[in-house]
Formats: structure tokens, C-alpha cells, sequence
């Protein structure tokens, strides 16, 4: 990415790479930031923030579309994650922060064809018992599988922020597997965590019917 410094948009959830996501700017200070962003045709980073304290590692994310303009000036937009980021410097001069980064690139370890079907197969159960129809197809030609998987398999802010920080493809596969063999009997078990994600409690962005 040919860009010195990456505008920061702190938020309270993780974005993954392919990930598309929908946000509404409102705060005066983001509302700057887009309008630089979508100018100069750069790109924004987010980053996990709680309680004031920001993650060092996010996602890039492009601008795709504004979906619609209102009178205080705020916007719903569309943006897809790019590749990873971590921040080397954080620097105020502007009314939002801005980053000296570095790309994140992961390590040459493919995950085994066993260990995908596997996680695959794990998936496709949660989200049966979420009130999902998926179909295998989903999982197809997917580069990074892991990061699809994550966003949708009930795990917590935590939890997501270390598969975003996994550096090689088998280990996310082999952490999300270990999770859904732990989160799927709890599912199982216990109707109040069952109704939760029937209601969209982890999977509110994934394909009703697909």
C-alpha cells in the first residue's frame, strides 16, 4: 500500500480481511476522515478499542460504497477488509488519528485438507443450530477460510482479535476448531445460549438462507 500514514477508526468489534461491513459515520472528527478517505482514495484502519485502548493490530478497510447521506452530514457506508495492519506510530495532528504501519503477511502454512473439511463441517452444524441453511458451496475457493469462519462462530471480541493476529492459516483453522468443539455441545446443552443465536446473537451478518 503506497501510503505514509493510515487514517485510524478505533471501533468495538474486529473486521477481517474480505469481511464486508456496514457503518454509519456520525462524529464530526470520522466525518473528516471519510471525506479524506474517499477524496484522496485511501483507505482507513480499524482497530479493536475498549475502554480507551486500542489494539496494535487491525484491518485495512477500502470504502465500497455510501449507501446514504444525511443533513448532519453523517453517512451509512460499505467497507471491505484488505489486509492486516500494525501500528508502529500513532500520531494526533489532525482531529482524527493517524499511523505510522506496517502490512502484516502471513506465514507460508497452508492448513491440511483434513483440518478444513473438519472446521468446515463444524461450521455449517452451528449454524444449523443457529436456524441455518448453508450449503458447502459457501466454503469453496476461500484463500483464507479461517477469517469467514470467525465471523460467525460465536466467538468474543478476544477471541477474534487472536485469529486476526494469527500469523498462518493452519494455526487459525486449528484455534477455531478447538473453539467450536468447545462452543458447539454448549449450544447443544443449554437453550437459552441456543435462542441466542437464533436471534442473531453471533450471526447477524451471515446469509439468512444460502
Amino acid at each position: 500500500m503506497a501510503l505514509d500514514q493510515l487514517p485510524l477508526f478505533p471501533l468495538d468489534l474486529v473486521l477481517y480481511p474480505d469481511e464486508v461491513l456496514p457503518l454509519h459515520i456520525f462524529e464530526d472528527r470520522y466525518q473528516e476522515m471519510l471525506n479524506d478517505c474517499t477524496t484522496q482514495d485511501i483507505p482507513f484502519g480499524v482497530l479493536l478499542s475498549q475502554e480507551g485502548k486500542m489494539k496494535e493490530v487491525g484491518c485495512v478497510a477500502k470504502v465500497s460504497k455510501i449507501t446514504e447521506s444525511f443533513e448532519d452530514g453523517s453517512k451509512n457506508i460499505i467497507v471491505t477488509g484488505q489486509e492486516r495492519f500494525k501500528v508502529l506510530q500513532v500520531h494526533n495532528k489532525r482531529s482524527y488519528l493517524t499511523a505510522d504501519f506496517e502490512a502484516i503477511l502471513d506465514l507460508p502454512s497452508a492448513a491440511e485438507s483434513a483440518q478444513v473439511d473438519r472446521l468446515i463441517a463444524q461450521h455449517i452444524k452451528l449454524l444449523e443450530l443457529a436456524g441455518r441453511t448453508p450449503s458447502p458451496s459457501l466454503y469453496e475457493n476461500r484463500d483464507r477460510l479461517s477469517f469467514f469462519v470467525a465471523h460467525n462462530a460465536g466467538l468474543n471480541l478476544e477471541q477474534k482479535q487472536t485469529v486476526l493476529e494469527t500469523r498462518a492459516e493452519s494455526m487459525r483453522v486449528e484455534y477455531l476448531i478447538t473453539h467450536l468443539e468447545r462452543f458447539i455441545p454448549a449450544v447443544e446443552g443449554a437453550e437459552s445460549i441456543r435462542q441466542k443465536i437464533k436471534s442473531n446473537g453471533h450471526f447477524k451478518d451471515f446469509p439468512p438462507e444460502v
